[in-house]
């Protein structure tokens, strides 16, 4: 393994920040056909399901709702998104730096992967209500019924209905999904940073495309073990079932019950 640059934890806040702006403006109309994908009705005897597949989901907003219909409940990411990568790479940096012994430590790749999880632990606070709010104004247009008319109405309604409660609901699902997700992408993507670095030569030494190919494989890696949670998170999260007493989530697919 290649030794790994240094980097401020004050430099990893403000790239995390930067970097979240721009995948939320690239990612969201695909975060929304994913979302709606998860919490389609289930259809009536002989009837088809609402969206067939990615590309239905895709034709059918498009044609309904226009472009803007991609870019539904994208307000709550951006207002969230910085703060939340940014302590994301910050977490990732502390996470490191709790288990070098000294500034040099080069970190094995399970370090790596147990420092990326404390990234997901950290992000989870701003992550949670960001994905609640998120998946309620993305669903709600193709439902047919519009009950918010936007983040900030979301949020009251939420908090009047349920309190703090309520605008977090899916917490623990939202652990689940992003505290292995995360330890599976900074891992990963060091890995493969290290695997197209030349010999004799530094990861900071890649080319702008090498970078951007380890990126987004670890993005793959990182959704490979995120989707099953996930697909649970945006269920629950817009369900409209309150949970059952002595439970901390409960959701609208029969095999899952959080118990305390």
């Amino acid at each position: 393994m290649s030794k790994q640059q240094q980097i401020s934890p004050l430099k990893n806040f403000f790239a995390g920040g930067f970097g979240g702006v721009c995948l939320v403006f690239t990612g969201h109309p695909l975060d929304t056909i994913k979302v709606r994908l998860q919490t389609q009705p289930k259809p009536a005897p002989g009837q088809p399901l609402l969206y067939s597949g990615t590309f239905d989901c895709f034709k059918k907003t498009l044609i309904k709702e226009g472009v803007s219909g991609l870019y539904r409940g994208m307000v709550a990411p951006i207002i969230g998104v910085t703060p939340m990568f940014a302590v994301c790479f910050f977490g990732f940096g502390l996470g490191k730096k709790l288990q070098q012994r000294s500034p040099d430590d080069v970190l094995s790749y399970p370090q790596l992967f147990v420092a990326g999880m404390l990234s997901g632990v950290f992000t989870t606070v701003i992550m949670a209500p960001g994905e609640r709010i998120k998946c309620l104004l993305q669903i709600q247009a193709a439902s047919g019924e519009v009950k918010y008319t936007g983040p900030m109405d979301c949020v009251k309604q939420l908090y009047r209905e349920s309190g703090v409660r309520g605008i977090y609901k899916g917490t623990v699902l939202t652990l689940m999904r992003d505290v292995p997700a995360s330890g599976m992408y900074f891992m990963t993507y060091t890995w493969l940073k290290d695997i197209l670095t030349p010999e004799g030569k530094s990861p900071s030494d890649l080319s702008v495309p090498s970078v951007l190919f380890a990126g987004g494989m670890a993005g793959i890696f990182n959704w490979a073990v995120a989707i099953p949670p996930d697909v649970l998170k945006s269920r629950f999260q817009t369900g409209e079932r309150a949970p059952p007493a002595g439970r901390v989530g409960y959701c609208n697919i029969h095999f899952i019950e959080l118990s305390e």
